[in-house]
This record gives structure tokens, sequence and C-alpha cells, in this order.
């Protein structure tokens, strides 16, 4: 696979794009970016798109023709199942489903995510804070001594996650949440999460401004909680 030709089609601020990212890069795997808008889907992307959605991963085989892969599930397995490079899932069979649940349980927190950052009143806003906190108390439970999920090794949950605490270091600038508040081994997997390289570069300079033009877009009452 090695002379594979990989091209990622993203969204600036889309966290499932992120994950897929953050796996290319885990892995060593060199590979482009191709950004698109989202409210303005050109047309080759609609065509090749089953769901209409990022990420997609553009493989060129090895006889020249391109196969598409969508959803960042599926993206990050073939990835884990294809490339060289630190395993990113568990060998043992138990594990790695434990770990597969946990990626779909990053999937729901982010279900809320979209609710509290798009909340147009406090009340809303602040059902959706609450179940943020929930959720994280669960993941504070299931967490050992760190530094990531499993311990030492980076795995395809931390990939999950890291887009996650990535929208607390915009909102919490904005509007500190308290989402983290009492749970001291999420919040150190925050911190590490963030020093990863993998992780830094999976978004560009640029979004935490693009964040912010969103909450703008959206008449996010979490730009009103400080004023």
């Amino acid at each position: 696979m090695s002379d594979t030709k990989l091209t990622l089609i993203s969204h600036h601020l889309c966290p499932y794009v992120q994950r897929a990212a953050i796996a290319l890069s885990e892995k060593g795997v060199p590979f482009e970016r191709r950004y698109i808008d989202l409210a303005a889907k050109p047309d080759w992307f609609t065509a090749i798109s089953p769901l209409g959605k990022v990420p997609l991963l553009i493989v060129r085989q090895d006889d020249g023709a391109d196969a598409v892969l969508f959803e960042s599930a599926a993206i990050c397995e073939y990835l884990e199942d294809t490339q060289p490079g630190a395993a990113l899932h568990p060998a043992d069979p138990l594990t790695r489903a434990q770990h597969r649940g946990w990626i779909e349980f990053g999937s729901s927190i982010l279900s809320d995510l979209w609710g509290f950052e798009t909340a147009k009143d406090a009340l809303n806003y602040e059902a959706k804070r609450k179940a943020l906190l929930g959720k994280f108390g669960r993941v504070e439970a299931e967490l050992g001594d760190g530094p990531f999920f499993a311990g030492a090794a980076f795995s395809l949950v931390d990939a999950v996650f890291a887009p996650i605490f990535r929208y607390f270091d915009v909102f919490d600038a904005i509007a500190p949440s308290g989402v983290f508040e009492g749970l001291p081994r999420v919040t150190a997997w925050r911190k590490a999460l963030s020093a990863r390289q993998s992780v830094r570069e999976a978004v560009t300079g640029d979004y935490g401004e693009r964040l912010k033009v969103f909450l703008d877009n959206h008449d996010a009452w979490l730009l009103k909680a400080n004023a």
C-alpha cells in the first residue's frame, strides 16, 4: 500500500475529518487534503459522497482507478487494516470491541456538543451542558493513569476524543463551561492529547477563528453567556 495515493476530503471544522487526519498522521501515511464548503457542495463531491458528508478518503489504486471510502469509522478501520505504523486498535478482540464502544460514546458526545454550541437560549444551553457533564463523568470513571485512554498507547479512541476537547479550547476562552471541573483524569487526558503532534496538525491554524464565526452565524447563546 506504500504507493497508494490518499486524498482526504475535508471541512475545516468537522471533528470526524479530524479523526481520519489524526489516524493518517499517527500511521505516518502521506496524504493530501482537499477542503470543501459544505454550504455549497461541489458537484464532484455530491457525485461520490453517498451521504453528502465529510470525510471522504479517495484511494488511488495500483491500476490508477480511484476508490472512495466514506464515514470516519470505515476510513480509520481501513487504515488500521492496510497501513504500517503503530497499531491504533488493541490486538485483543474483547478490548478492541470495548474501544469501538467508546468510539460510539464519543460520537454521542458530539451530538450533545452540537446542541450545546448551537443553543440559542440559556435553558437549552444549560440542558446540554448538564448532559455533557454526565457523559464526561462516565469517561472519568473509565480512565486509568493515562496519559491516553488505554494508558501509554495512543488509540483510535484518543483520535475521537481529541477533536471533542479542541472545541472546549475555544468555548472556555469565551465563557468557561465548567464541564471538566472535578474530573482530574479527563483534564489530564485532554492536556496530553492537545500536546500530540497529530492532534495539533489535524486542523488549520485559523480553526479557532472559524469556530467563532460558526457560533456567531448560529446566534449561539455561548457568545452571550458572559456578556
